[in-house]
């Protein structure tokens, strides 16, 4: 909810936004953080 990453993702995929935050907090747990990175570089490159 900090930039709208999972929110985009879940309206372009027409999926509930809930469901695409609760892989996406699964996904940074398993990925020792990575996933971190990436939301802040979807956040940069994604369109408003």
């Amino acid at each position: 909810m900090i930039a709208g990453v999972c929110g985009g993702i879940g309206e372009y995929l027409k999926w509930d936004p809930t469901i695409v935050r609760a892989i996406f907090l699964i996904l940074i747990f398993s990925s020792f953080g990575t996933m971190v990175l990436i939301y802040f570089i979807l956040a940069l490159i994604m369109p408003d």
